[in-house]
Protein backbone atom coordinates (compact mmCIF):
# COMPACT_ATOMS: atom_id res chain seq x y z
CA UNK A 1 0.00 0.00 0.00
CA UNK A 2 1.67 3.09 -0.90
CA UNK A 3 1.96 6.47 0.72
CA UNK A 4 -1.75 9.04 0.62
CA UNK A 5 0.36 11.72 1.11
CA UNK A 6 3.29 13.77 -1.08
CA UNK A 7 7.01 13.51 0.08
CA UNK A 8 9.12 16.81 -1.70
CA UNK A 9 12.22 17.70 -1.84
CA UNK A 10 13.84 21.33 -1.03
CA UNK A 11 17.48 22.58 -0.52
CA UNK A 12 18.64 25.62 1.51
CA UNK A 13 22.09 26.57 0.83
CA UNK A 14 23.10 27.71 4.85
CA UNK A 15 25.12 29.88 5.40
CA UNK A 16 25.56 28.68 8.93
CA UNK A 17 26.99 25.61 8.19
CA UNK A 18 28.61 26.75 4.36
CA UNK A 19 26.77 23.21 2.97
CA UNK A 20 23.73 22.75 0.92
CA UNK A 21 21.03 21.25 3.53
CA UNK A 22 17.69 18.72 2.06
CA UNK A 23 14.86 18.65 3.63
CA UNK A 24 12.54 15.85 2.72
CA UNK A 25 8.32 16.90 3.23
CA UNK A 26 5.68 15.08 3.69
CA UNK A 27 2.31 16.56 3.20
CA UNK A 28 -0.70 15.25 4.24
CA UNK A 29 -3.21 13.73 1.47
CA UNK A 30 -5.50 16.68 2.18
CA UNK A 31 -3.11 19.29 1.69
CA UNK A 32 -4.43 22.75 0.67
CA UNK A 33 -3.29 26.47 0.54
CA UNK A 34 -6.04 27.24 2.23
CA UNK A 35 -5.63 25.03 5.78
CA UNK A 36 -3.06 26.13 7.79
CA UNK A 37 -0.25 23.61 9.63
CA UNK A 38 1.48 22.25 11.96
CA UNK A 39 5.46 21.38 10.78
CA UNK A 40 7.38 18.98 12.97
CA UNK A 41 11.40 18.88 11.71
CA UNK A 42 13.27 15.46 12.71
CA UNK A 43 16.70 14.99 12.83
CA UNK A 44 17.64 11.47 11.60
CA UNK A 45 14.85 12.28 8.84
CA UNK A 46 15.56 9.31 6.41
CA UNK A 47 15.53 6.87 9.29
CA UNK A 48 12.53 8.47 10.80
CA UNK A 49 10.44 8.24 7.34
CA UNK A 50 12.30 4.58 6.78
CA UNK A 51 12.45 2.99 10.11
CA UNK A 52 9.70 5.41 12.38
CA UNK A 53 7.38 4.59 9.21
CA UNK A 54 6.08 8.56 10.11
CA UNK A 55 4.33 8.94 6.58
CA UNK A 56 2.55 5.69 7.39
CA UNK A 57 1.96 7.15 10.46
CA UNK A 58 1.12 10.73 9.42
CA UNK A 59 -1.39 9.24 6.89
CA UNK A 60 -3.01 6.89 9.50
CA UNK A 61 -3.39 9.74 12.39
CA UNK A 62 -4.81 12.47 9.56
CA UNK A 63 -7.06 9.69 8.70
CA UNK A 64 -8.28 8.74 12.44
CA UNK A 65 -8.49 13.11 13.25
CA UNK A 66 -5.88 12.22 15.68
CA UNK A 67 -3.41 14.57 14.57
CA UNK A 68 -4.16 18.11 13.31
CA UNK A 69 -3.24 18.75 9.86
CA UNK A 70 1.04 18.26 9.66
CA UNK A 71 3.90 18.56 7.50
CA UNK A 72 6.61 16.62 8.83
CA UNK A 73 10.27 17.89 7.40
CA UNK A 74 13.36 15.05 7.37
CA UNK A 75 16.68 16.88 7.57
CA UNK A 76 19.54 13.84 7.79
CA UNK A 77 23.25 14.02 8.18
CA UNK A 78 25.83 12.63 6.42
CA UNK A 79 27.10 10.40 7.93
CA UNK A 80 28.05 9.18 12.23
CA UNK A 81 30.74 12.27 12.04
CA UNK A 82 28.56 14.88 11.23
CA UNK A 83 26.05 13.28 13.09
CA UNK A 84 27.83 13.77 16.12
CA UNK A 85 29.28 17.73 15.50
CA UNK A 86 25.93 18.89 14.75
CA UNK A 87 23.36 16.81 17.48
CA UNK A 88 26.07 16.83 20.42
CA UNK A 89 26.33 19.50 22.66
CA UNK A 90 29.49 19.48 22.43
CA UNK A 91 29.80 19.30 18.75
CA UNK A 92 31.65 21.42 16.73
CA UNK A 93 28.55 22.38 14.45
CA UNK A 94 26.20 21.81 16.86
CA UNK A 95 25.19 25.82 18.05
CA UNK A 96 25.73 26.61 13.58
CA UNK A 97 22.80 23.92 13.82
CA UNK A 98 20.52 25.58 15.86
CA UNK A 99 20.82 28.76 14.20
CA UNK A 100 20.56 26.87 10.75
CA UNK A 101 16.90 25.65 11.97
CA UNK A 102 16.07 28.89 13.54
CA UNK A 103 17.11 31.55 11.15
CA UNK A 104 17.30 29.38 8.20
CA UNK A 105 14.83 26.22 7.74
CA UNK A 106 12.09 27.89 9.86
CA UNK A 107 11.48 30.56 7.74
CA UNK A 108 11.76 29.12 4.55
CA UNK A 109 9.40 26.70 5.68
CA UNK A 110 7.05 29.23 6.76
CA UNK A 111 7.26 30.91 3.33
CA UNK A 112 6.48 27.90 1.54
CA UNK A 113 3.10 26.79 3.27
CA UNK A 114 0.45 28.29 4.92
CA UNK A 115 2.09 27.75 8.64
CA UNK A 116 0.57 29.27 11.89
CA UNK A 117 4.22 31.07 12.44
CA UNK A 118 3.83 30.19 15.91
CA UNK A 119 6.28 28.24 18.32
CA UNK A 120 3.52 26.23 19.48
CA UNK A 121 2.55 25.37 16.63
CA UNK A 122 6.02 24.21 15.42
CA UNK A 123 8.06 20.68 17.00
CA UNK A 124 11.84 19.29 16.89
CA UNK A 125 11.48 15.36 17.59
CA UNK A 126 15.18 13.32 17.53
CA UNK A 127 15.50 9.99 18.67
CA UNK A 128 18.97 9.69 20.88
CA UNK A 129 21.47 12.65 19.94
CA UNK A 130 18.90 13.85 17.68
CA UNK A 131 16.61 13.96 21.00
CA UNK A 132 18.65 16.10 23.07
CA UNK A 133 19.51 18.44 19.73
CA UNK A 134 15.86 18.92 20.00
CA UNK A 135 15.34 19.73 23.54
CA UNK A 136 18.09 21.67 23.58
CA UNK A 137 17.25 24.04 20.74
CA UNK A 138 13.73 24.13 22.13
CA UNK A 139 15.43 25.41 25.49
CA UNK A 140 17.21 28.03 24.09
CA UNK A 141 14.31 29.51 21.27
CA UNK A 142 11.43 28.31 22.99
CA UNK A 143 9.46 30.88 20.53
CA UNK A 144 10.38 29.36 18.04
CA UNK A 145 10.04 25.83 18.76
CA UNK A 146 7.49 25.26 21.18
CA UNK A 147 7.09 21.10 20.85
CA UNK A 148 9.23 18.01 21.64
CA UNK A 149 9.30 14.79 20.93
CA UNK A 150 12.90 13.35 21.97
CA UNK A 151 13.21 9.09 22.06
CA UNK A 152 15.89 7.61 24.28
CA UNK A 153 18.32 11.09 23.96
CA UNK A 154 21.38 11.09 25.10
CA UNK A 155 21.73 13.09 28.41
CA UNK A 156 24.98 14.59 30.14
CA UNK A 157 25.51 17.56 32.60
CA UNK A 158 25.35 19.97 29.90
CA UNK A 159 21.91 19.28 28.68
CA UNK A 160 20.79 18.77 32.36
CA UNK A 161 22.33 22.25 33.33
CA UNK A 162 19.88 23.62 30.42
CA UNK A 163 17.52 22.55 31.26
CA UNK A 164 17.91 23.35 34.94
CA UNK A 165 18.74 26.97 34.10
CA UNK A 166 16.09 27.60 31.06
CA UNK A 167 14.06 30.35 32.20
CA UNK A 168 11.18 29.97 29.73
CA UNK A 169 10.64 26.05 29.76
CA UNK A 170 7.29 26.28 30.89
CA UNK A 171 5.82 27.13 27.76
CA UNK A 172 7.20 23.86 25.79
CA UNK A 173 5.57 20.69 25.34
CA UNK A 174 7.57 18.11 25.94
CA UNK A 175 7.08 14.27 24.61
CA UNK A 176 10.18 12.41 26.10
CA UNK A 177 10.38 8.65 26.60
CA UNK A 178 13.11 5.95 27.40
CA UNK A 179 13.53 2.39 27.68
CA UNK A 180 14.12 0.44 31.07
CA UNK A 181 16.85 -1.85 28.83
CA UNK A 182 18.89 0.87 27.91
CA UNK A 183 21.73 0.41 30.51
CA UNK A 184 24.54 -0.49 27.91
CA UNK A 185 24.52 1.63 25.23
CA UNK A 186 26.69 1.70 21.83
CA UNK A 187 28.24 4.97 21.01
CA UNK A 188 29.68 6.71 18.53
CA UNK A 189 33.02 6.37 20.31
CA UNK A 190 32.84 2.83 20.50
CA UNK A 191 32.10 2.71 23.76
CA UNK A 192 28.93 1.82 26.24
CA UNK A 193 26.36 4.15 28.49
CA UNK A 194 23.93 4.01 30.61
CA UNK A 195 20.91 6.11 29.26
CA UNK A 196 18.53 5.38 31.74
CA UNK A 197 19.62 6.55 34.45
CA UNK A 198 20.76 10.65 33.04
CA UNK A 199 17.17 10.24 31.64
CA UNK A 200 15.55 9.49 34.74
CA UNK A 201 17.41 12.71 36.16
CA UNK A 202 16.45 15.23 33.41
CA UNK A 203 12.99 13.77 34.31
CA UNK A 204 12.90 14.34 37.62
CA UNK A 205 14.44 18.13 36.63
CA UNK A 206 11.74 18.74 33.52
CA UNK A 207 8.43 17.65 35.71
CA UNK A 208 9.49 19.75 38.64
CA UNK A 209 9.79 22.95 35.61
CA UNK A 210 7.38 22.02 33.32
CA UNK A 211 3.21 21.57 33.92
CA UNK A 212 3.57 20.68 29.48
CA UNK A 213 5.58 16.76 30.35
CA UNK A 214 5.08 14.11 29.47
CA UNK A 215 7.37 10.89 30.73
CA UNK A 216 6.89 7.31 29.72
CA UNK A 217 9.51 4.55 30.16
CA UNK A 218 8.84 1.72 27.49
CA UNK A 219 9.14 -1.64 29.84
CA UNK A 220 12.12 -3.72 28.76
CA UNK A 221 12.81 -1.11 25.59
CA UNK A 222 16.16 -0.79 23.94
CA UNK A 223 18.41 2.07 22.06
CA UNK A 224 16.64 0.79 18.44
CA UNK A 225 13.98 1.73 15.93
CA UNK A 226 11.77 -1.49 17.14
CA UNK A 227 10.42 0.45 20.05
CA UNK A 228 10.89 4.43 18.59
CA UNK A 229 8.66 3.34 15.64
CA UNK A 230 6.19 1.54 18.10
CA UNK A 231 6.11 4.92 20.37
CA UNK A 232 5.54 7.26 17.93
CA UNK A 233 1.79 7.11 17.55
CA UNK A 234 1.17 7.53 21.35
CA UNK A 235 3.92 10.68 20.50
CA UNK A 236 2.42 11.96 17.05
CA UNK A 237 -1.33 11.74 18.97
CA UNK A 238 0.11 14.04 21.88
CA UNK A 239 2.13 16.26 20.05
CA UNK A 240 -0.15 16.97 17.01
CA UNK A 241 -3.21 16.74 18.24
CA UNK A 242 -5.65 19.18 16.74
CA UNK A 243 -5.74 22.59 18.56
Amino acid sequence: MGRKGKMIEKQIDSHYLNETMTLKIYQPETFSPLYKYQIGIMQDGDDYYQLGRTATWSDRLHDNGDMANTILVGIHYRDKYDRKNKYHPDGSQHHSYRKFLVHEAVPFLDDLFPTYHMGQTRALIGDSLAGTLALMTALTYPNTFGKVIMQSPYVDQTVKQAAQMAKDIHSITIYHTIGTAETAVDTTDGDKSDFLTPNRELHRLLQEKNTDYTYHELQDGRHTWKYWQNDLKRAFTRIFSPI
